[in-house]
């Protein structure tokens, strides 16, 4: 998966600042406590961040939509980076 660069980051949020990732992956293995747990773990948080999960319709995968607060464009390479890591990832942006 093609990360955005920190140059287009930069250029298109403000830091510091929330910035929405969204995932979708694979509805089992507790998918989306894992994807929040990366996000907290990366921004060394003491509660999630805030976030949303729906499922589709089949029930097969879940969408997880978080906006943390990022201090800057490399927090977010950072945590695409963690994220693009796990298993039963299918799509992220």
């Amino acid at each position: 998966m093609a990360l955005p660069s920190i140059e287009i980051l930069e250029a298109n949020h403000n830091f510091p600042g929330p910035y929405m990732f969204k995932v979708i992956g694979a509805a089992e293995e507790n998918f989306a406590d894992r994807v929040v747990e990366q996000v907290r773990n990366e921004l060394q948080m003491d509660i999630d961040p805030p976030f949303s999960v729906r499922e589709t319709a089949k029930g097969k995968h879940v969408a997880v939509t978080l906006e943390p607060e990022c201090e800057t464009a490399q927090q977010v390479i950072a945590i695409y980076g963690r994220l693009s890591g796990m298993d039963g990832v299918v799509m992220m942006f």
